[in-house]
């Protein structure tokens, strides 16, 4: 939320700067996430009268302007192009020397031969927003050559407020001013809001269908407004320093009060709406077009508010296109209504939007706010618009309002989770401050209530807390909490996550950590196979499943990185994955990771050379190290859906399937439009599962090494050999085995190829002989030809 810091001075003005605000607000909680200027330097900028205006004797679209600047010089002569431009109109003039946003210096020139003494200014040249089409037009009353900063007080910043969810009450100027109020301890002064008095008669009948969801709804009628007012530039201006943009005098007026109480409003058009007013929930069939031109269809979940003929808005989310307010409505119905936070909650998501008011009442407005906020809207419309307002109509189930609790509060509580004493003047002062009733119950003991608006307060440790953000919770001493309880020594077999992460930050990862919620398109072409839970409640339609894998989240970092120029990515992530097992949601820790992009660093001394699989598996790998039981892994070519065919394999520890690696999936790369990356995910459990590590004596003996280059079919795999070659050495003094060559070519059949593997042999009670080789070598040899027809190369 953006507030004006001049505006919000005009409710609470505390001896503190900009600075200091944001200071104290975002120490007790209230996070202000940045401080921007209203508008940069407008330097020679002032307010100034066009007098007279005449064709351009050279082009049809230039009109010469005569300009008053001082009261008593000489006029200007301006040639300008807008096609507002016109006799007594007030307009900023960017005088020679001045310097516009976007860095535009004004000079003296000629345009088509015409004398140019300074430049008209539209809105969009002054970085004051879009504006309308030409001049920024200054009300009449405007002093001229007063500088235009001071007028429209553009020494002003906005400040920017980041809330959470149940600080709702802060989501308004008068609920910032108020929190503001109690933290410095500074007199409150809102503006005097006094009822207005019905003209009219007129009135409209309401029906409460939903009363759980809408207990309180009020409307008021307003006859006969000006149907060619418009927005005065104040409250354009104050609009805009909140992000909103001016839409017409009754829009403006709804938003503003939105802005400046929390209430949100709507403004039907009268000649629109036939009979009562009726709010109900959705009906089968039902269809809705929004103020956005969306055409919604009403469900039994989404609460409408409807008359005779149908649906004309959806409720405290957006309003319907035909009844909307436009240029030539001459008749308003004004609405204020309290919509149950639970009636409203995740509806605008569903529909694919996130209003202003949804927002609001998502998170609870005061329900006691509502007749204040229609009296503040009417005053304002009948001074900006005219017309004659009818009386307010309010239908109210009280008995579905939300009742406000009272608390009791323990001085000794407050001593223990605090961990410092608070004189009982203080307590209850902070608390009156903070709008609560407090009653004194006996030494020690008060009960309070808080106010209608903090939906937040309903037990003894919240008001605490408020103790602590107001007192202050850099004034809370700092104790260290008493140790309690046994830890337990790590197993000397296990691993810890931490030293696998190490092992990928030296290998040039870097961690990431993404959401549990991934999108439900991108977790479909990734895992079919296993249907991901869908929220119930989503924070957006990007983050609507739980993630059966850690690889959407990867590969939404990557193409994050690569759209930023990052050409070499290595990046890794453990966390939990949700599957449904057929008993329940289970959840799996799991390491995955992701490599893209060159091999190494640019580098003068080689080529680049992009990674391929082989790279990928180095680095898992170097993981399975780390257990001491790598001899208990292996590969297996595999097909994975989010996989390229050939160039994916599964990993297996003693059989059992336990991780996938491999290039992604083509299809995918296309999908997603990104460079083909590398990526693994592996069970965290079969990682930290490690062997205790044991002391083997060293031989003072020479070691025999033998080197057979053996010939046998291609598809034989180099796991598969070695696994033959260990078990048939089972029983003898190997101390390694691998193979170091793979040949194919001339002297080798088509359709095979030449392994050479290496063993190397050793005793600790003496020098091996060719007597004690030569047995194990044949045993080799015929298990080899046995299993996969291998045979001595000649």
């Amino acid at each position: 939320m953006k507030v004006s810091e001049t505006w919000l001075r005009e409710w609470c003005n505390p001896p503190l700067d900009t600075a200091g605000i944001a200071q104290r607000l975002t120490m007790a909680g209230i996070e202000v996430g940045a401080i921007e200027p209203v508008a940069e330097a407008l330097d020679q900028v002032v307010v100034a009268r066009i007098v007279t205006t005449r064709p351009h004797p050279d082009a049809d679209r230039l009109r010469l302007c005569e300009v008053e600047v001082v009261p008593g010089e000489a006029l200007l002569g301006i040639v300008c192009g807008a096609p507002n431009a016109r006799p007594d109109l007030r307009v900023p003039l960017a005088r020679i020397g001045a310097r516009l946003p976007g860095g535009l210096q004004i000079k003296k020139s000629k345009i088509r031969g015409e004398a140019s003494e300074g430049m008209l200014c539209s809105a969009r040249e002054l970085g004051l927003g879009e504006g309308q089409a030409g001049l920024l037009e200054l009300p009449a009353d405007a002093p001229i050559g007063q500088p235009l900063s001071d007028y429209l007080q553009l020494d002003d910043r906005i400040i920017e407020v980041e809330l959470t969810p149940n600080r709702g009450d802060c989501l308004s100027l008068s609920g910032l001013a108020r929190e503001l109020a109690a933290l410095t301890q500074t007199p409150l002064t809102p503006p005097d809001i006094a009822a207005v008095a019905p003209v009219s008669a007129r009135q409209f009948g309401v029906r409460l269908e939903a009363p759980q969801a809408c207990p309180r709804y009020l409307c008021r009628v307003v006859e006969n407004i000006d149907p060619q007012a418009s927005t005065p530039l104040w409250l354009q201006e104050r609009l805009r320093r909140a992000g909103l943009r001016s839409l017409g005098p009754v829009v403006d007026i709804t938003n503003y009060v939105l802005l400046e109480l929390g209430q949100p409003l709507h403004a039907f058009d009268l000649d629109r709406v036939s009979g009562d007013i009726v709010v109900r929930h959705g009906r089968p069939g039902e269809r809705l077009r929004l103020l956005n031109e969306q055409d919604i269809e009403a469900g039994a979940e989404l609460l409408l508010i409807c008359d005779d003929t149908g649906p004309l808005a959806a409720a405290g989310i957006m309003g319907g296109a035909d009844s909307a307010v436009g240029d030539a409505t001459r008749n308003v119905l004004l609405e204020s209504a309290f919509f149950a936070p639970r009636a409203i909650a995740g509806r605008a998501r569903a529909l694919g939007l996130q209003t202003d008011a949804s927002q609001r009442f998502e998170r609870g407005v005061d329900p006691q706010l509502q007749r204040l906020a229609i009296e503040r809207a009417t005053r304002l419309l009948i001074e900006l618009c005219g017309g004659q307002p009818g009386p307010i109509v309010e239908a109210c189930a009280g008995a579905e309002l939300p009742a406000t609790p009272s608390i009791r509060l323990r001085r000794a509580r407050v001593e223990h989770v605090l961990g410092t004493s608070l004189p009982s003047d203080e307590i209850e002062a902070i608390l009156q401050r903070l709008g609560m009733e407090i009653t004194l119950e006996s030494a020690g003991v008060w009960q309070a209530r808080p106010p209608s608006r903090r939906f937040d307060l309903g037990c003894e440790e919240d008001l605490i807390e408020e103790l602590a953000r107001v007192h202050g919770y850099e004034n809370l001493p700092s104790i260290r909490p008493a140790p309690r309880g046994n830890f337990p020594a790590a197993a000397d077999d296990r691993i810890s996550r931490q030293r696998l992460a190490l092992a990928l930050v030296d290998r040039g990862y870097q961690e990431a950590i993404t959401y549990s919620f991934v999108d439900q398109r991108l977790q479909a072409l990734i895992d079919p196979q296993n249907p991901p839970l869908a929220l119930a409640n989503p924070l957006s339609a990007e983050l609507a499943v739980m993630r059966t894998s850690l690889w959407p989240g990867l590969l939404a970092a990557y193409a994050h990185n690569a759209n930023r120029q990052a050409a070499r990515v290595r990046l890794f992530e453990t966390g939990l994955r949700f599957v449904d097992d057929g008993s329940g949601l289970r959840q799996d820790a799991q390491l995955a990771g992701l490599i893209a992009g060159p091999r190494s660093p640019e580098q003068w001394c080689s080529p680049a050379q992009p990674v391929d699989f082989f790279d990928l598996k180095a680095d898992v790998e170097a993981l399975l190290a780390i257990t001491g039981c790598a001899d208990r892994f292996s590969f297996e070519p595999a097909e994975h859906p989010a996989l390229h065919p050939g160039q994916s394999a599964r990993l297996l520890r003693a059989g059992q399937p336990v991780g996938w690696l491999g290039r992604l999936h083509p299809g995918l790369e296309a999908e997603l439009k990104i460079d083909s990356p590398l990526l693994f995910e592996i069970e965290l459990a079969a990682l930290t599962a490690g062997r205790v590590p044991a002391y083997a004596e060293v031989s003072r003996f020479p070691a025999v090494r033998r080197d057979l280059a053996i010939v046998l079919p291609n598809d034989v795999p180099a796991a598969d050999i070695l696994a033959t070659a260990r078990a048939a050495c089972a029983q003898s003094p190997v101390q390694e085995l691998l193979i170091f060559d793979v040949y194919q070519g001339q002297g080798v059949p088509d359709g095979y190829k030449s392994v050479a593997l290496g063993i190397t042999l050793s005793a600790t009670e003496r020098t091996l002989i060719d007597a004690d080789v030569e047995p194990l070598i044949a045993r080799l040899l015929r298990a080899l030809a046995e299993a996969h027809r291998a045979h001595l190369r000649d």
